[in-house]
Parts: structure tokens; C-alpha cells; sequence
């Protein structure tokens, strides 16, 4: 369809900006359908994330106090008492797995920017996508039958749950990691390397200083991804009451693993502290993402 120009013009012969196209009105009236739409598909969406929250914050609200981060769950149809020893395991366990997975994770991406450049690069990187939509229980089936009560029988405890979680962290450190050191300019690389730095200089010195806001993001998304996970917990941690200190041999408690008992039990006391815990969880949660984007938007604000 051909479109229509205005006749005015300015005096040196241009047309004016002040004219519109015949099919000017058309896409005015598409653009605000496009945009009406858009919105009212986002806040569909935005729906069941409101009603989650709201409906856990006006469940779990009245359980959180001090008592609920310091004293041990009593029995269930008990109300009073709290998820210490949920919130003592859970931060154990992450201190762990926080230990494995963030050292091994950037050390690959390390490998597949600066070094992997063959097959190996491309299986690594090929089995880090995989590991990434693998479905959480799968590995806390695999810890289990390789670590609990298989190849090597230690029993439940903290370090195979932390072993667990860490190989769910592990591809989104890397993945994170990976993309942030392409970020990095060739040319620091070659300035650093024309100043004589060595390889293992420049990549110390330069690279990785260049891209930690980016991989301090990916860490704390993939904290996030990890203190939230219970069906790895379920095969590898099993769950405490109380507070336990030993690396391995005792079960140890999560609050994701208290939620799951307290919410499937029948006494009302016991399911308003799961639901406490879930909105304690999704507190520690939002502190993170919240804390990572604050990270990234700094980094990107040094960079402009």
C-alpha cells in the first residue's frame, strides 16, 4: 500500500517533522492495541506470583518472631518453637556446597575462555547445558546411590547434601562465569601480555577482576537456585529436628525438608510454621536475586 505525504515543507524544501504519513493514525491505534495487550498478558502473569506471595506472607506473617529463627520445632500440634535447626542445617549445607561448586565452576569457564578450544571445550560445555535442565532429583538420586547407600556408603548427612546441591550450582556458576569473561575485552588481554604479564598474570590480574560483578551475580543466582531445593535433601540430608554439627553420619535438618514434613502433616500448628519457613525461605531468596541485580547494575554503571 503506498503512503500518502503531507504537501507542507519547510523552506529549504524538506518535509516538515510536524507531518504525519497517511498510515500514521493505523499504526498509533495498532501500537497502543500492541501495548494494551502486552500489559494485561504481563499482568495475568503477574497473578499466581501475587497470589503466592500473599497468600504465604498472610499464612507464615504470624509464626515469624525471634523464637521461629532460635528455638527447635516441637512436635507438631505444639505451636511455638521455630526452624533453628532448619536454618542452622540449610546454612551449613550452602557454606559447603558455596566451597565446591563456585571455586570448580569458575575454574572451567576459566578453561573454556582462556584455554578450550578443541572437542574437550565443546563436551564440557555441551554436558554444562545438559546439567543445567537436569531435574533436581535425578541428582539427589544419583548422590544417593553413589555416596548415601551405593558405591560408597556413608550414610545421610551434610556433606553428601552439600554435594548434591553444589552439582545443582555447578553449570549455573560455570555457565555465569563463562559468559561474564567473554565480556572481557581482547585488547585488556593484549595490553596486559604487551606490558609482559604472563598468561596466568593477565588472567589473575586482569580478566578476573574485570568480570567478578558479572560472576559475583551468576554465584548469588545460583545460591538462590540452591538453598530453595529439596528433593536432592529428601535422598541425601533427610532431615533433623535439631540442630546437628557433625560433617557427616547424622541426618541433618533444612528448612526446605521441615516445610515439606510440617505442610504434609495434619495439625494447624505444625503447617502455619512450614508456612513461616516458606516465607523465610522466600525472603533469603529475594535477598539474594535483589542483591544480584544490585551487583550487575553497579558493575554496568562503572563500565558506561
Amino acid at each position: 500500500m503506498s503512503t500518502q505525504l503531507a504537501t507542507r515543507s519547510t523552506p529549504t524544501g524538506h518535509r516538515s517533522l510536524r507531518d504525519r504519513q497517511g498510515n500514521a493514525p493505523r499504526r498509533t491505534r495498532f501500537n497502543t492495541f500492541s501495548t494494551g495487550v502486552l500489559t494485561i498478558a504481563m499482568a495475568i502473569a503477574m497473578v499466581p506470583l501475587f497470589l503466592i506471595i500473599g497468600y504465604v506472607a498472610y499464612r507464615g506473617y504470624g509464626v515469624i518472631g525471634w523464637d521461629f529463627f532460635t528455638q527447635n520445632e516441637p512436635p507438631y500440634r505444639r505451636e511455638g518453637g521455630g526452624y533453628a535447626a532448619g536454618f542452622f542445617g540449610t546454612l551449613y549445607i550452602m557454606l559447603l556446597s558455596i566451597a565446591m561448586a563456585v571455586p570448580l565452576g569458575i575454574a572451567t569457564a576459566i578453561y573454556l575462555v582462556e584455554y578450550g578450544t578443541g572437542r574437550f571445550a565443546l563436551v564440557i560445555r555441551f554436558f554444562t547445558d545438559v546439567m543445567t535442565g537436569i531435574p533436581s532429583i535425578f541428582v539427589g538420586l544419583f548422590v544417593y546411590g553413589l555416596l548415601v547407600s551405593g558405591w560408597v556408603t556413608w550414610g545421610f548427612g551434610t556433606f553428601v547434601a552439600a554435594v548434591a546441591i553444589a552439582i545443582i550450582m555447578l553449570p549455573i556458576v560455570t555457565r555465569a562465569a563463562e559468559e561474564m569473561l567473554k565480556l572481557v575485552p581482547d585488547e585488556w588481554r593484549n595490553a596486559s601480555f604487551g606490558l609482559g604479564a604472563g598468561k596466568a598474570q593477565t588472567i589473575l590480574r586482569t580478566v578476573l577482576p574485570a568480570a567478578a560483578p558479572g560472576i559475583t551475580t551468576g554465584v548469588m543466582l545460583a545460591i538462590a537456585r540452591g538453598i530453595g531445593e529439596t528433593a536432592p535433601l529428601i535422598l541425601t540430608a533427610l532431615g533433623a529436628s535439631w540442630i546437628v554439627t557433625s560433617l557427616q553420619g547424622d541426618p541433618q535438618g533444612a528448612v526446605p525438608l521441615q516445610i515439606y514434613d510440617g505442610a504434609r502433616q495434619a495439625f494447624e500448628a505444625g503447617i502455619e510454621r512450614a508456612f513461616g519457613g516458606a516465607l523465610s525461605l522466600f525472603g533469603l531468596v529475594l535477598i539474594m536475586v535483589v542483591g544480584a541485580r544490585l551487583i550487575g547494575a553497579r558493575a554496568n554503571k562503572r563500565k558506561g
